[in-house]
C-alpha cells in the first residue's frame, strides 16, 4: 500500500513504536478531525480522517492476535462512514475517538474519567 500523507513510514517502523503509541497517533488525527469539524471546515477534517486511515491500515496489517484485528476492523469501518459522510458529526467522532482510546488498555488509563 502506498502512503500518501505518511510516505516515510515502512511498516516495521510503524511497529517499533508500539500499539498503545500506534493507538495515540491515530487518536491524534482524530481529534484534529473534531477541531476542524468545530470549525466547519469538513475538508480538513475528511483529510484527517484519510491520514487516521492510513495508520488504521498499517496498524491492521502488523496485527497478529484476532480480538484486537477483529476491533481494528470494525473501527475501521465506522471511520470509513465518518469520512463518506457529508456532514460528519463532531459528537459522532468524539465517540469514535473514544472507542479507539478503548482498544488499549494503557491510552484508555490516560483519559480523564471524570
Amino acid at each position: 500500500m502506498a502512503l500518501k500523507y505518511h510516505a516515510t513510514l515502512t511498516p516495521q517502523r510503524w511497529q517499533s513504536f508500539g500499539f498503545t503509541r500506534q493507538v495515540l497517533m491515530i487518536a491524534n488525527e482524530l481529534n484534529r478531525a473534531g477541531a476542524w469539524l468545530e470549525k466547519s471546515d469538513v475538508e480538513e477534517a475528511k483529510r484527517s480522517y484519510e491520514r487516521a486511515m492510513e495508520l488504521t491500515y498499517l496498524t491492521i496489517g502488523l496485527q497478529k492476535d484476532e480480538g484486537r484485528l477483529r476491533e481494528l476492523a470494525r473501527f475501521k469501518e465506522a471511520l470509513a462512514g465518518l469520512y463518506i459522510d457529508e456532514s460528519p458529526d463532531v459528537r459522532d467522532n468524539a465517540l469514535l475517538l473514544r472507542v479507539l482510546i478503548m482498544l488499549d488498555g494503557a491510552s484508555f488509563a490516560s483519559l480523564d474519567h471524570s
